[in-house]
């Protein structure tokens, strides 16, 4: 079995559903739960299964799919997709049993959004030619554009119009420079694009342009700042699964893209962008963390939080060194597990009270025990605790970051120190403050509830413990990687050098006759 039963198998489900009655509630949660955990356990083999000592492409499925244009169907793992391959097989069953029960409308189309999104997640991941990459980064905005738009809060087609405008204003951007690349290259194969871009020896302006289309599609999915402003309402209005999807697996395609695309097919045009990126990964930090210290709706705290935390990882990937690329791939899977049980735990927390404010609650402690320990476990996984995952990520990137430029490390810590001034605080208040409203007399969580939190607490404690279980997976396809965008701007410095050599005036001694 390979990648296309991960990518196929969801979708399968999702079809066969179809012919399931509405009225059969327990079967449509039943088989979706069944459906992903299959995912789940195709992927743990996969992964069990994959060569750390090897930094090529591995699963290797290849099929021509449009043969006059070269359009193939080129799925593949390496080091750097297989943790978020990983990823997103995890949070699905977790999303599926934190839901059941949840949704009370239009169940059977809540169920096949579910599994729709996640088999073109997968595509995302392991799509190795450009026009199939393109397919499953549109096909992810359908299920999740009805995620929120059907299923969201009061102003979910506000959120819901603002996502679509972003996302598809990137996603053409992105299409123009596909397009200009196969017309370059002839291929859409990623290997091919990859081996003739430098003996094409695109002149720097063409390049900037590129990579800008390329890079702008990602910022705004990651999103970096000020491409960001999506983000907080799109959270705030989305039900606790798309919410949940969205920090954990989505965002992560922005940051999977600049590292995948953006800085191997330019790495010259981004080298030059470097402080400009830099600068905006940095402010990303600040700013977020700052606005998320002054919100009074915890969901949208949350939200702002991963726009501080995806600063890092973008600013770990542009370090081009082996600690920040290794650190800022651990960190998108860390802030998808701490941020994605954030929003289970907001979520958990809205069911029983039905106010996601900040002074609407208090004194959890005593009333919801358990809630209150794995809401503790999670906020410290969020800010970067040592012993707990994002500690680790964190301080790859921050090393990543200090040998690169230590002004860009010495700035970006200051965002730890914010985080954890706004996450205890908030901690403080629903937990240990004053009990008031509703939540005096909620129950705590239920066995569904704490079995969904128990795989993210698992992973959070495995990762802060024993991180060389992950990092050896990638630390092959991470030095690969790096050599070959060296490499690249090696060529790119030699044939700018000899550009300038041949339009030089050439002068040779006159001979005397």
């Amino acid at each position: 079995m390979g990648i296309s039963w991960l990518i196929f198998l969801p979708v399968a489900a999702a079809v066969v559903l179809l012919f399931v009655p509405r009225s059969w509630s327990r079967v449509l949660w039943g088989a979706a739960l069944l459906a992903t955990l299959i995912v789940l356990a195709l992927a743990i083999v996969l992964y069990v299964r994959f060569d750390a000592d090897d930094a090529g492409l591995q699963f290797v499925e290849h099929a021509l799919w449009i043969p006059q244009f070269g359009v193939a169907y080129h799925v593949g793992l390496d080091g750097l997709s297989l943790l978020l391959v990983m990823l997103t097989a995890l949070l699905g069953p977790v999303v599926v049993l934190a839901s059941w029960g949840t949704i009370k409308k239009h169940e059977k189309e809540f169920v096949l959004s579910l599994l729709v999104l996640q088999g073109a997640m997968m595509g995302v991941f392991t799509a190795w030619d450009l026009f199939l990459f393109y397919v499953f980064w549109e096909a992810v905005l359908i299920p999740m554009y009805f995620l929120i738009g059907v299923w969201g809060s009061s102003r979910r087609i506000y959120a819901t119009i603002k996502f679509f405008i972003f996302t598809m204003a990137g996603s053409l951007l992105m299409l123009v420079a596909i397009i200009s690349l196969y017309l370059q290259c002839g291929s859409f194969d990623f290997d091919h694009i990859f081996s003739s871009l430098p003996e094409a020896a695109l002149p720097l302006r063409n390049q900037l342009w590129l990579f800008a289309a390329f890079f702008l599609a990602f910022a705004i999915k990651v999103p970096l700042f000020p491409l960001h402003t999506w983000l907080p309402d799109a959270h705030t209005e989305a039900p606790m699964a798309g919410s949940v999807i969205l920090a954990g697996v989505l965002l992560k395609m922005g940051t999977y893209g600049i590292a995948r695309l953006a800085l191997p097919l330019f790495p010259h045009a981004a080298q030059v962008l470097f402080p400009l990126i830099a600068a905006l990964s940095i402010v990303g930090i600040i700013y977020g963390a700052m606005v998320a210290m002054v919100q009074t709706d915890i969901k949208r705290l949350v939200a702002y939080s991963s726009v501080s935390h995806l600063g890092f990882v973008v600013l770990g990937l542009i370090a081009l060194n082996a600690q920040g690329l290794e650190g800022g791939f651990l960190q998108m899977v860390n802030h998808g597990l701490s941020t994605g049980a954030l929003f289970m735990v907001v979520g958990f927390l809205y069911q029983r009270t039905h106010s996601r404010l900040i002074a609407d609650h208090g004194g959890l402690a005593s009333t919801m025990p358990v809630f209150s320990v794995i809401f503790g476990i999670v906020m410290l996984s969020s800010i970067g605790l040592p012993g707990l995952n994002g500690f680790v990520g964190e301080f790859l990137i921050l090393l990543g970051a200090f040998r690169h430029n230590p002004w860009w490390g010495a700035l970006a810590a200051t965002g730890m120190v914010l985080s954890a001034c706004y996450m205890l605080w908030v901690y403080k208040r629903v937990v240990w403050g004053v009990p008031r409203g509703k939540a005096v007399e909620v129950s705590d969580l239920t066995a569904r509830e704490i079995v969904s939190f128990l795989p993210i607490v698992v992973f959070i404690v495995w990762i802060g413990v024993f991180p060389g279980t992950f990092l050896s997976k990638i630390r092959a396809s991470s030095h690969a990687y790096l050599s070959r965008i060296e490499m690249a701007l090696q060529d790119s410095e030699s044939n700018e050098a000899a550009v300038t050599a041949s339009a030089a005036p050439h002068w040779e001694p006159k001979k005397e006759e």
